[in-house]
């Protein structure tokens, strides 16, 4: 009789358990709780930026209203493009655990490049920017040869190519010193001028709103299918809510002095693809692997060569392109471009905005978050009429707080088992 009797089922009272976890995690608190955990852990994502920018135009607003108005942030996000492109590319050899110290110099060789093949030569605008980039392309791939096939660090490599590159940019521009690009040309009107319609602007600002909802249901119904803990439907439509308010808000506001500028679109787009490419490619997720570990990475069987390659090819091409978009800004090329403090604001933005200098962590918004910080400081401090020796000194304070930041989170990912 005592045969008959069941004994009770443990795997019940884990399965029940287990349900409880999953939808605990799926409820709004949950979702909050996990946030916690995380920043806890030492996965700060982009929070401290975020804190560092309310904090920055806070302080800047309070001395200046004018800071805040629209017409100075039209003009904040004209000057944000330039060296943003160039920050972008720097993402990519910092995730890489690498480095290149040459980017102002390339990008310098980029606008003295359009100057003389566009202007002096005569070649078609769309051509002597291809051609640009080719030669920054080109300048990649010799700093990668130099670091897979011969061991040389980045570090020397890149000091090298920043002198060679400055003295090519004083041979391009000769004795004159500069070219003057055509006023009233396309290419100076995009880095001036040209403003996005408002229509577009809103449609714009809508639509990262849609992805989030979109990709967010996507990423909850999977993890619903594997059992595992997932976001809720909720938290997911208030974080779409929240995002499309806030960038509706400032279109609106930007529109009611210019607007906003396409050459910041253009900056966006080259961040959202980047970003694409980072999270959603079998590339991105190999130059996390490398940055991570390289030998672990090769042998698993990723091309580690050709991931150098790919890091230090975009780095250089961007830097050129950021060079490009700084001479249609500035209406010229001279001596000047890319050098002064180009490759501070350039590598100082990718490293503030969250880009580990120990490679392996690292996002495409970070060139975005730690431009506009970067960019606030020396609009702020210009607004204040103080000298650029105050910029300089604040803005190696903000760097050296974000390296404390990275290697506290560091610190903490290690004791949590999360490196």
């Amino acid at each position: 009789m005592s045969d008959s009797i069941q004994k009770p089922d443990n795997n019940v009272g884990l399965l029940d358990r287990s349900d409880s976890r999953v939808t605990h995690a799926n409820s709004f608190s949950g979702s909050l709780h996990a946030f916690v955990d995380r920043v806890k852990s030492g996965d700060l994502g982009s929070l401290p930026v975020v804190i560092g920018l309310v904090l920055i135009w806070g302080i800047f607003t309070a001395i200046n209203p004018i800071f805040l108005s629209a017409n100075n942030l039209v003009n904040l996000l004209f000057d944000c493009s330039t060296v943003g492109v160039i920050a972008l590319g720097i993402v990519c050899v910092l995730m890489l655990g690498e480095i290149d110290l040459s980017v102002g110099s390339m990008s310098g060789v980029g606008s003295a490049l359009l100057g003389v093949l566009w202007v002096n030569q005569g070649w078609p605008l769309a051509l002597a920017i291809g051609a640009s980039l080719c030669v920054g392309a080109m300048m990649g791939f010799g700093y990668a040869y130099l670091r897979t096939k011969i061991g040389m660090p980045s570090f020397v490599s890149t000091l090298a190519g920043l002198l060679a590159l400055l003295g090519f940019q004083l041979f391009l521009l000769g004795s004159t010193g500069s070219i003057n690009l055509p006023y009233g040309s396309s290419m100076v009107d995009f880095g001036q001028l040209m403003i996005m319609p408002a229509w577009v602007a809103y449609s714009f600002a809508f639509i990262p709103g849609i992805v989030i909802v979109v990709m967010g249901k996507r990423i909850r119904q999977k993890r619903q299918a594997s059992n595992l803990s997932a976001k809720s439907l909720n938290s997911i439509l208030l974080k779409a809510l929240f995002v499309t308010v806030a960038l509706e808000a400032a279109a609106f506001y930007l529109n009611q002095s210019r607007g906003v500028p396409w050459m910041f679109g253009l900056f966006v787009l080259l961040v959202i693809s980047m970003d694409y490419a980072l999270t959603r490619t079998k590339w991105g997720r190999s130059m996390f692997a490398v940055g991570g570990n390289s030998e672990a990475a090769r042998r698993a069987g990723i091309n580690v060569k050709a991931i150098y390659i790919s890091a230090f090819v975009l780095c250089s091409s961007l830097a050129t392109l950021g060079g490009v978009l700084a001479a249609s800004r500035l209406a010229s090329a001279s001596q000047q471009a890319g050098t002064s403090d180009v490759n501070l604001n350039a590598i100082a933005a990718a490293v503030i905005g969250g880009t580990s200098l120990f490679g392996g962590r690292g996002s495409a918004w970070s060139a975005l978050l730690g431009i506009i910080v970067i960019q606030s400081i020396a609009n702020g401090l210009t607004l204040l009429n103080l000298s650029s020796s105050h910029r300089y000194m604040i803005t190696g304070a903000v760097l050296a707080i974000a390296v404390i930041i990275d290697s506290l989170a560091r610190q903490s990912r290690v004791s949590h088992g999360k490196a």
